[in-house]
């Protein structure tokens, strides 16, 4: 079924009257992007709505009971000494305290890092180097890996535990003990640079290359985020319950974090892991009306067989992004909840959120730029302008929420952000004659068969479609003569006996020669993924070297 998702400025009108009233107590015209100031207002404004749910434990938090929190943690980082410019690393499941320090860093203008909470020592020393945080909050049984992560490293940081851990302050005892200096009623936000201040540091995926983490000011993030809710009408309360399906470093957790004191909407999360029986769990009982998240959850949730036992008809709107959606999957949610709208969301944490509004009517098409960012293609090679319809080149874009660099990673920064204030993506796309934008893949995924160039994600968008293949993700082998060889690395539903020259043959129907399968298929029973559910690239291309393929 097509559909076209309507959209309204109410979220913008919404934005400016909250904005005002802000700006119009502190008099500082900046502080209309001031993350801090807009939460404290959301919080101030409606001290009983409803902030936050557990949904392994069902606790719950209102937005009086949060404030009260946040500043008694904020409070406590300004007796620590940590102040604007200063960095804390969120580590932790979404329980009912992981944002209070968010929200307390945003008063005071500190930059927050959300980061994989399983990653070990050698993994946490490399992102502490990096990120050089004043204050780690994990949880208890972490604490002593995290301390040894940070042995001999040239700074000191504060490790804050959510529980008791012997030898550590416990998030409790950070806000009783340090948190009681000023009141509520008296406490003041730190007033800063909101263009130049960082509020977000969002890990990228390392996918392609070294984790690294997109800095995000408070102005790029107070453009970007209402963008996502556009096709709803009424503010506050814009839907009654989204849900946090992502971990603390996908931008798809990170957006709802921001958003649910300012635009006053509840939302739903879980300190449990997100497996699909817990998603089942917390969909069936609490009837969730929105969410955004990752093609590869989706895929896990409506997986054929399974998604019987989850009642998804609760949703209004599903966003899926972060990696290539396959128009297969879309279909299969739509035949599951038809009067569900689905979209499709291309976005980048370098862009602090999305570079398109998606149009229903149009499922294969990424959609048209939205209206705060300029877009070109460029040819990669001649770095010319694409001026044509239907000519492939690597996207660009430009405008206020484009970020201020990969923090502490400068010579990287410049390789993506060039004259002009342009960001290049590194993903190839093509439009059609009405601005419609499609996506091609990752510029630097694209594998060269003799003279020819190939889509890993077109051969993948085919073999997806075969009623066999769960999941499938196509990278190459080097071959002397003739370049990149095509690989499948293929999983299967469970109890298929599906041959590899039969997803050859699935191939050879549809796609011209130069695609075709000359590396092989693999059978496996997982695709790696990276701490962000990306599908990992640099892990599948030295799989396919040690293990046999057919």
């Amino acid at each position: 079924m097509s559909e076209w998702h309507h959209r309204t400025d109410a979220i913008h009108w919404y934005m400016q009257e909250l904005s005002s009233r802000v700006v119009a107590e502190s008099g500082i015209p900046g502080d209309r992007y001031h993350l801090g100031k807009l939460t404290l207002r959301g919080f101030k404004d409606a001290p009983d709505f409803l902030l936050q749910i557990d949904g392994a434990t069902d606790e719950r938090e209102n937005f009086g009971s949060a404030l009260k929190r946040s500043v008694q943690c904020a409070n406590a980082f300004r007796k620590f000494g940590v102040e604007q410019g200063d960095v804390i690393i969120l580590m932790a499941p979404n329980n009912i305290h992981l944002t209070i320090p968010m929200y307390a860093a945003f008063y005071l203008g500190i930059a927050v890092s959300g980061i994989d909470c399983t990653l070990g020592v050698a993994e946490l020393r490399d992102t502490f180097q990096l990120n050089e945080p004043k204050v780690i909050f994990c949880l208890s049984e972490r604490a002593d890996e995290v301390a040894s992560a940070l042995d001999g490293l040239q700074f000191k940081s504060k490790i804050i535990t959510f529980g008791k851990a012997d030898g550590f302050t416990s998030f409790s005892e950070l806000l009783e003990n340090y948190g009681s200096d000023t009141s509520v009623e008296d406490f003041k936000a730190a007033d800063f640079d909101t263009d130049n201040t960082i509020g977000l540091l969002i890990a990228t995926s390392g996918s392609t290359g070294l984790p690294k983490s997109a800095a995000c000011t408070h102005k790029n993030l107070a453009i970007s985020v209402p963008y996502k809710w556009l096709t709803f009408d009424q503010f506050p309360v814009p839907t009654r319950l989204p849900v946090v399906l992502s971990p603390v470093q996908w931008f798809s957790a990170l957006f709802l974090f921001v958003s649910s004191p300012i635009l006053r909407h509840t939302r739903l999360q879980s300190s449990q892991p997100m497996t699909q029986k817990h998603a089942y769990y917390i969909i069936n009982k609490y009837k969730p009306t929105f969410t955004m998240t990752s093609p590869n959850m989706l895929t896990t949730l409506f997986k054929t067989g399974d998604r019987e036992i989850c009642d998804f008809t609760c949703f209004e709107l599903i966003i899926a992004g972060g990696s290539g959606v396959h128009p297969s999957l879309v279909k299969q949610m739509k035949e599951v909840m038809p009067n569900t709208k689905v979209m499709v969301m291309y976005g980048l944490s370098e862009l602090s959120g999305m570079a398109f509004n998606y149009d229903g009517c149009r499922p294969t098409s990424l959609g048209r730029p939205i209206q705060s960012v300029k877009a070109r293609l460029v040819d990669p090679a001649t770095l010319e302008d694409i001026t044509e319809p239907n000519v492939t080149g690597e996207f660009w874009v430009k405008g206020p929420t484009v970020f201020k660099g990969y923090y502490n990673k400068p010579d990287i920064t410049a390789q993506a952000l060039v004259e002009g204030g342009w960001l290049r993506t590194g993903d190839m796309m093509y439009r059609d004659a009405a601005y419609n934008f499609y996506y091609v893949d990752r510029l630097k995924l694209l594998l060269k068969y003799r003279n020819h160039q190939i889509s890993p994600l077109e051969i993948e968008s085919v073999i997806i479609k075969h009623p066999d293949v769960f999941e499938v993700a196509v990278t190459g082998i080097k071959h002397e003569e003739h370049g990149d060889l095509p690989v499948a690395c293929v999983v299967l539903y469970e109890g298929s006996k599906v041959t590899a020259q039969e997803i050859k043959d699935f191939v050879k129907e549809s796609l011209t020669d130069s695609k075709q399968l000359r590396g092989g298929v693999i059978f496996l029973k997982e695709l790696p993924l990276t701490s962000t559910s990306k599908i990992d690239r640099q892990k599948l291309r030295k799989l396919v070297y040690s293990l046999p393929r057919e």
